[in-house]
């Protein structure tokens, strides 16, 4: 096996990563594809999420490949979203873009063989064209908290202390760092459950959110697209809720949009 290195997300690449292949516990939606490849990595591995809404938690491989970037995933069910280490040990490979299928990657090996087919891949000298994560205010009623749609966690600013942030970033603690669930004391905050997978780690922020008193949720995978805030807010169903939520009314089952007005109040 190739001393291949691993990430809880993709988005912690430094200059270490770059030639190499890289597991990383990221969700497969086309922005992790696109750090990836500006990271300048051989080539990725990430989390399929279950798939989901659009079969978003893939949708990198399709972008990557149009690059000419070799990239696979491991299946939610075989290996922790969120967990680089873990996935590397116990992930089976989902999906694989056709740059990777050129190399010998194919869907049922583990990672480890993945990352063997891999590591034959060129060196990756492309550019890709630019592509940024959005963050959006909805709006609020006087004298209610604010309301973000994140594409991912890691737009929180300072000033989301006290405000209501719907996400499109997976649920899962990243290497089970309890304070990788959130950087700020939100008033709530919703996420996608990324098909739940192994270990339940598709909604491990959930308690750890518990323990700071913050509400959270997250929504089916299979009824918003993840990596995609708006989505989350427009069409996602929560599916799995914390203590914290539950005590102000909050249940599964129920649209982010009650979700926001339950916890504005």
């Amino acid at each position: 096996m190739p001393d291949i290195l691993t990430l809880p997300s993709v988005t912690r690449a430094t200059d270490e990563h770059r030639d190499r292949v890289v597991v990383a516990g990221s969700h497969g939606a086309i922005y992790a594809g696109h750090v990836a490849a500006k990271a300048g990595m051989r080539a990725v591995i990430l989390n399929d999420a279950g798939l989901g809404k659009d079969r978003a938690g893939i949708a990198a491989l399709r972008y990557l490949d149009a690059l000419g970037f070799p990239a696979a995933t491991v299946s939610s069910d075989s290996a922790r979203i969120g967990d680089g280490d873990d996935m590397a040990v116990r992930g089976v490979i989902s999906h694989v873009n056709e740059t990777a299928a050129a190399l010998g990657c194919r869907v049922g090996e583990s990672c480890a063989a993945a990352a063997a087919h891999l590591d034959s891949a060129a060196l990756f000298r492309r550019k890709p064209p630019p592509y940024h994560e959005a963050r959006h205010a909805l709006a609020t009623a006087p004298g209610r908290p604010g309301v973000w749609t994140l594409d991912s966690v890691g737009l929180v600013r300072a000033e989301d202390v006290g405000q209501i942030v719907v996400t499109g970033s997976h649920g899962g603690l990243l290497a089970g760092e309890a304070a990788s669930a959130i950087k700020v004391d939100a008033r709530a905050v919703v996420y996608n459950d990324a098909g739940v997978g192994i270990d339940s780690a598709g909604i491990s922020r959930l308690p750890a959110l518990d323990a700071r008193g913050i509400a959270a949720a997250t929504v089916a995978a299979a009824t918003a697209r993840i990596g995609d805030g708006r989505s989350t807010y427009e069409s996602g169903r929560l599916s799995h809720v914390n203590e914290a939520a539950g005590s102000l009314g909050v249940e599964p089952g129920l649209s982010v949009h009650t979700f926001v007005q339950l916890v504005s109040q």
